[in-house]
């Protein structure tokens, strides 16, 4: 399993590192790294959701797909208490965006390929219950926490965004077998097979404008990747044996909560004018540390399950 996640894992860091030359070369600006982020999460994320949910109804999978929605919920709620009683506001003015990538995972990106390369279409399938929760928390709770209040207008943003609709409508497409004509269903598929290269490239982007060789010493950093990579999937570990899962679904939910922190930190940090830079590197360090990190807690599970 370490060299299917080592491999994923390289093939997006290439990606990264190409749109890091082209930011460097001055082929792309701060404004064209802006457009890419608000087309992937305002059109291409959307598309991702409508299109993994066009599958035929089958009474287990969707067992197993509820009960992904349970584990998610969960481990989204305890990351919500985690992070608030660890990443305090005087710990610095960008908090706020360290909660967000201390709790808040790659579930997509990089879940899909890597949760396809263990468990199959199966874990996909499951997965996307996984990104659904995901989804429903960023759009309320993370909205939050980049504008650093809680106010009615944030909350109607995050509930009519397009990530949003496009996760209730998936559902319910899902449940009422309703078909996407094919011709249209194939265009959505190529747009959301853009997701996970635009993705990389956004974050590679935004780490070309970072100081690498401050962003190595910066010992914040690390302890912040600590809390994503160990202590977040270590702390869900035990609610999961309670559960008494399927393996299939624990090990999705298990992997999913353990990926690095997620990339839609850093195109929200954009979007609402926040420190996009620090969310960049946290999240370009954690994708590299999970290399390691994300084998280690799935041999703790897969013994303990």
């Amino acid at each position: 399993m370490f060299i299917l996640i080592f491999e994923q894992l390289m093939k997006m860091f290439f990606i990264m590192l190409l749109a890091f030359m082209c930011y460097r070369i001055k082929l792309v600006n701060q404004e064209g790294n802006r457009s890419v982020s608000n087309l992937l999460l305002l059109v291409v994320n959307p598309m991702v959701i409508l299109t993994v949910y066009q599958t035929d109804y089958d009474p287990e999978l969707v067992r197993g797909l509820l009960l992904v929605f349970a584990a998610a919920a969960l481990t989204h709620i305890l990351g919500v208490f985690v992070v608030t009683i660890l990443i305090r506001p005087k710990s610095g003015p960008d908090y706020a965006i360290e909660r967000y990538n201390a709790m808040y995972s790659n579930c997509a990106f990089i879940g899909i390929p890597l949760i396809n390369s263990v468990l199959g279409d199966t874990g996909v399938f499951y997965l996307t219950a996984y990104m659904v929760v995901f989804n429903l928390f960023t759009w309320t709770h993370g909205v939050v926490l980049m504008e650093k209040k809680c106010s009615l207008k944030s909350l109607k943003e995050g509930l009519l965004s397009p990530m949003f609709i496009a996760t209730i409508l998936a559902v319910v497409l899902f449940f009422v077998q309703f078909k996407i004509p094919g011709v249209l269903l194939d265009s959505m598929t190529y747009v959301a097979d853009m997701n996970t290269p635009l993705a990389m490239m956004v974050a590679g982007f935004s780490v070309a404008q970072a100081d690498l060789a401050k962003m190595l010493r910066n010992i914040r950093l690390y302890a912040v990747c600590a809390v994503k990579l160990l202590l977040m999937p270590l702390l869900f570990l035990p609610f999961l044996m309670l559960m008494q899962l399927p393996q299939t679904v624990s090990l999705t939910a298990l992997i999913a909560t353990a990926c690095p922190s997620a990339a839609t930190g850093t195109m929200l940090a954009i979007r609402y004018k926040q420190n996009y830079t620090y969310s960049s590197e946290i999240f370009a360090l954690s994708t590299v540390l999970s290399v390691a990190a994300i084998p280690v807690v799935v041999m703790i599970a897969e013994r303990l399950l």
